[in-house]
């Protein structure tokens, strides 16, 4: 075995708390390479680290050189996300690489802003990302992203521009009707108009757009999951018992249609009391690993009850915007990191490009 074979073997054999799984495999090792004293080592992934790649490399390093005693390495870390293979037999939507649905089964449970905040957490992470409300009867995502009053512009009146707030592109029925006016459809008419919405919005080449799936398994999650490209799903949902068996239900929906579940993320799982800082769990303990474990995926990520959270959302500045360094904006972040780095280990979808012909004078 050669000495790039044995440095490529134990960077296949390293271990990163932050993940279950081990972050390096084959197609993330671009090259090794023995300059001079150096060892040279190339990495590229298929997810942003963001502000978490200094702290990866510096790890990284250290477990090399105490593996490598005799040899010094120097590392070259990139990322490069890629579109991945969807169940769909519907065509992929050129401009938007992988779409991740999130659904609870229940309402009530948070879903709306943990999609929001999800969304600006990959985006600070290095990504481009879009949101799209997917709930025609009660669209929330204007109020959310602050941005009740705007509306999408249209250069050909056929399709329209998504509204960027925060950085992120958006797009609700909400920003289309009267808030007063109430949406009285029948199911195929919202699906209809859910399939409008995605398809007929000019999304600017985005990495992840993450849907908020309304609350039920009825049409509009059926319309989402045969008709549109989806990539995967996230299921959100509290601790307590009656939101695990609507949870439940969701997981159930995307299994009978091949949408991969990348993960659970439990809600409103402990609160602090802000006056003597006494913490109790209100809706039950242990539920989403519960039901994580149950249907064989990873929880993800914890999330507690917190004033603060719904104040940033009502006022229209998600934690993530109103502070980006906070403790649940942190929670955030390495839910985004971990949501991002599953979804990096789904086969990925061939999209030919065509080549650049150059013609020449000779």
């Amino acid at each position: 075995m050669t000495n790039s074979e044995l440095i490529k073997q134990k960077l296949l054999g390293f271990e990163y708390p932050a993940f279950s799984f081990k972050p390096i495999n084959d197609k993330v090792i671009q090259s090794i390479e023995e300059v001079t004293d150096k060892i040279k080592i190339k990495l590229k992934f298929g997810f942003p680290l963001g502000s978490y790649q200094a702290q990866f490399e510096q790890d990284l390093l250290v477990w090399l050189n105490s593996e490598l005693a005799d040899q010094s390495c120097v590392l070259e870390i990139s990322h490069k996300i890629t579109a991945h293979s969807h169940p769909a037999k519907v065509k992929a939507m050129p401009q938007v690489k992988n779409i991740i649905a999130v659904a609870s089964g229940k309402g009530g449970v948070g879903k709306s802003t943990t999609s929001v905040n999800l969304a600006l957490a990959l985006q600070s992470l290095g990504a481009k990302v879009g949101v799209l409300d997917a709930d025609i009867y009660g669209p929330s995502m204007p109020i959310m992203l602050g941005a009740e009053d705007k509306h999408p512009e249209s250069s050909d009146k056929k399709s329209i521009f998504p509204v960027t707030a925060h950085g992120i592109q958006s797009m609700s029925i909400g920003y289309l009707v009267k808030p007063e006016q109430a949406m009285v459809w029948r199911g195929p008419m919202a699906s209809g108009a859910l399939q409008q919405l995605i398809n007929d919005t000019q999304w600017d080449d985005l990495d992840y757009l993450i849907i908020d799936l309304p609350p039920g398994t009825g049409d509009i999650q059926l319309t989402m999951a045969q008709k549109i490209p989806v990539t995967a799903a996230l299921v959100v949902t509290t601790p307590q018992d009656i939101a695990l068996a609507d949870a439940r239900k969701a997981v159930t929906m995307f299994n009978k249609v091949s949408v991969p579940v990348l993960g659970v993320v439990e809600n409103m799982a402990m609160h602090t009391c802000s006056s003597c800082g006494h913490e109790e769990h209100i809706f039950g303990a242990g539920g989403g690993e519960k039901l994580a474990e149950e249907i064989g995926v990873e929880l993800l990520g914890s999330l507690p009850l917190m004033l603060s959270i719904r104040e940033d959302v009502d006022s229209g500045k998600p934690s993530l915007v109103n502070d980006s360094e906070s403790k649940i904006s942190s929670k955030y972040k390495r839910i985004a990191l971990k949501l991002a780095a599953k979804l990096s280990l789904q086969e990925e979808e061939f999209r030919a490009d065509f080549p650049t012909i150059t013609i020449e004078n000779s």
